[in-house]
């Protein structure tokens, strides 16, 4: 039997991450916290590209966004409003053996994963059951890779009950997922099938609440009064600060407010590295929108998502289903800017089981990591919750008023008007169903909330519906990572094979953009040169100076890092052939293709690649 397969591509990136500085675990040399991350010197200056590059695309490069930077601890009820005090819990189980916490909802995420699961399956192919080479490897290697596997621990009972199980008359295959069960049950009849601890093998606690909120408390005295949470995402302070920002921004809907920064969340199992961390970054924006009969009153109807209307420019008659695709697309394209290639990504439509009570639409746009596809950002059609609950519970104004929206509903006739209504308590009755209302009160509640609704359409006054584009800068730091890592094989004249990484990142979100290299550090003239080009090309870009071992030894450090160009400045540079005074060699990390290039025009060669 071979040995368990491990997920050699991601032990690659963590030790490549380790050993150039992209990544640390944090505390390290106190044993780590798990959860926790350090960027090094590589990966801060990446980490810092990736937002950078976000921030211009999404804030500077549009009319129709504004900035915010808010703080991570704000008033507590905000996260009442929200929700999250109340509901912002996964389910967590507790290994009675080794004591070890899991998020239940992710077990039969985590179990492939580990030795003890990938050695059962090599043993039973698609869930095949081979007795006897289960049990030499329970009275063997399962000792060590999952000593409180019922199988390990009372491996003939536990393969009577899976014999009988096997052996029905009736019996049809087990799943693989149907066989961990059976061999994490010592007593089948008595308890029913288990789940196994993912780490152990060991039985598992029934799932409890647990909220991922970080607590704290502000102020000189710790009680009640003054309890307050580091921020498990950075848009409830854009909904907080939406009127703020809408009067002094001199923006009208639709428009959006976008913000990068920290957040926490206390994550029961953190794993597979920088991906689910306790401590990360989102960047996030929050584009509001006119509801739909604000839009059908001022332009007469709603652009049809089925019509590709979302593939243009944005129009006076985008509905949210327009705008909610339209930002769909404007992701990806973003992704494909700093080098992520559209065949990694698949976009997932949650279905309406699936959507949160006040979600219309959200799709997750997920990536093909190496230990598997998950998501990178998710994009979502909200409503009018957000600002709705916020004023609420704070009894403020957070609606608009609209002159124009005032003028065109009185315009409108009165059969429009009843068909739109009509329309709207459809809607709002399945909604008020889907939260547990029988009929007659769905559809009063329904009739309510449409005469409230359209009185104040008539005023000219809605409260905005928000597309929540949302990305995690961690994972699209891992996706980079995980898409940028090449190996290149190479053979000299003597035969000798070596094989070395490069890092081909995107030279737009590169960490450096351009390795600098005298050929040879003893001699001053070289030294003078190559610092010369140093100093005018830094105030434009991220350069590094190197002059320590063999040049090609330099080019393979640098291609290593990321580094898309080096520069090598030479005799020929210095005038030993007079055609070429004041020229470098130019070198492209991933064709390795080398040219003259005159100083002169460096930084205009250079910087319509890199930025």
């Amino acid at each position: 039997m071979s040995e368990p397969k491990e997920n050699v591509l991601m032990e690659k990136i963590v030790s490549l991450c380790k050993r150039r500085g992209f990544v640390f675990q944090s505390s390290e040399i106190y044993g780590g916290i798990n959860g926790f991350w350090d960027y090094g010197q590589l990966g801060a200056e990446l980490k810092r590209n990736v937002k950078d590059a976000w921030w211009k695309t999404i804030v500077h490069h549009r009319d129709d966004v504004a900035g915010l930077e808010a703080t991570i601890i704000m008033h507590p009820k905000i996260w009442e409003a929200s929700g999250h005090v109340a509901t912002f819990a996964d389910p967590m189980s507790t290994c009675k053996h080794c004591k070890k916490l899991v998020r239940f909802d992710q077990v039969w995420e985590m179990i492939p994963e580990n030795a003890w699961a990938q050695a059962i399956a090599e043993i039973c192919p698609d869930g095949l059951v081979e007795s006897p080479a289960l049990l030499a490897w329970a009275k063997g290697k399962g000792k060590h890779l999952a000593p409180n596997l019922a199988l390990v621990r009372n491996p003939e009972v536990t393969l009577s009950f899976l014999a009988a199980r096997v052996d029905a008359p009736d019996a049809t295959r087990l799943t693989t997922k149907e066989l961990y069960q059976y061999l994490a049950t010592e007593q089948v009849g008595a308890t029913g099938l288990q789940t196994p601890c993912p780490h152990c093998g060991g039985e598992l606690t029934a799932p409890r609440p647990f909220n991922l909120m970080f607590k704290s408390h502000y102020g000189p005295v710790e009680s009640d009064d003054n309890v307050c949470y580091l921020r498990p995402e950075t848009a409830q302070a854009i909904f907080a600060q939406f009127k703020n920002v809408h009067e002094t921004a001199r923006q009208k809907v639709p428009f959006g407010i976008g913000q990068m920064g920290k957040a926490f969340r206390n994550e029961v199992t953190p794993r597979n590295f920088i991906f689910r961390s306790r401590e990360f970054e989102q960047m996030e924006l929050e584009f509001f929108i006119k509801p739909d009969e604000a839009v059908e009153a001022l332009a007469g109807s709603v652009a049809k998502a089925s019509d590709n209307a979302w593939q243009g420019e944005p129009q006076a008659d985008w509905g949210w289903e327009v705008w909610h695709k339209y930002w769909v697309e404007q992701r990806i394209r973003f992704y494909e800017g700093i080098g992520l290639t559209r065949d990694r990504f698949e976009e997932y439509w949650q279905k309406p089981e699936e959507l949160a009570h006040y979600a219309r639409a959200c799709v997750d746009i997920l990536y093909k990591f190496p230990f598997g596809t998950q998501e990178l950002e998710g994009i979502a059609a909200r409503g009018d919750f957000d600002l709705s609950q916020h004023e609420k519970h704070s009894g403020k104004p957070m609606g608009v008023f609209d002159e124009e929206l005032r003028a065109a509903w009185g315009k409108l006739d009165e059969a429009k008007k009843a068909s739109m209504r009509a329309k709207f308590v459809l809607g709002k009755t399945a909604a008020f169903l889907k939260k547990g209302a029988d009929e007659t009160e769905a559809a009063q509640q329904a009739e309510a909330e449409a005469t409230v609704y359209f009185d104040k359409l008539a005023k000219g006054q809605y409260i905005p519906h928000v597309i929540e584009p949302s990305a995690g800068v961690d994972r699209l730091i891992l996706a980079l990572l995980a898409d940028a890592y090449s190996e290149l094989t190479t053979t000299d004249e003597k035969g000798k094979t070596e094989t070395r990484v490069v890092m081909k990142f995107h030279p737009r979100i590169a960490p450096v953009k351009v390795g600098i290299f005298p050929l040879l550090k003893n001699k001053p003239e070289l030294v003078a040169k190559a610092k010369e080009v140093r100093d005018l090309l830094r105030p434009h870009m991220t350069v590094f100076y190197d002059d320590g071992g063999a040049i090609g030894r330099r080019y393979a450090r640098q291609d290593e890092a990321g580094t898309p160009f080096g520069l090598t400045i030479d005799f020929d540079t210095l005038g030993e052939k007079p055609e070429l005074l004041d020229t470098v060699t130019l070198r492209d990390r991933d064709t390795q293709q080398q040219t003259r290039v005159a100083i002169k025009d460096l930084a205009g060669l250079l910087l319509p690649k890199v930025r």
